[in-house]
């Protein structure tokens, strides 16, 4: 089953909605869906093909999450970056040493998507 969505939050200071996918297997809840935005990101945490480096998506996951408990977690990466664990190495190290530029990408990155949908 593939469920398309739409996410609201807060990105690098820019308040956005982010089109992601989740693609569920027969073998779920005892495996974690397939997660990746449609929408491009800038984003620490972020693959380049939208697949999202977060814990309960890999090594952490449990039958107990459900598609909320999946996209609060992935909201709270999107505020939150997790630069020690970077799936883009040149957003994670705009992150950490020079904020303002970050934010300035993230929003390029954002407005752009407007214009791209």
């Amino acid at each position: 089953m593939l469920l398309y969505l739409g996410l609201m939050t807060l990105l690098g200071m820019v308040v956005s909605t982010f089109k992601l996918t989740l693609q569920f297997s027969e073998d779920y809840p005892n495996k974690p869906p397939t997660v990746r935005f449609v929408s491009r990101m800038f984003h620490p945490n972020i693959y380049a093909d939208g697949s999202i480096c977060l814990d309960i998506l890999q090594n952490q996951w449990s039958p107990i999450y459900d598609v909320a408990a999946i996209l609060t977690s992935i909201q709270s990466l999107l505020c939150d970056p997790n630069p020690n664990s970077p799936a883009n190495s040149e957003a994670a190290r705009m992150f950490s040493e020079n904020k303002r530029d970050y934010n300035r990408r993230v929003r390029e990155v954002v407005e752009q998507s407007w214009t791209a949908d």
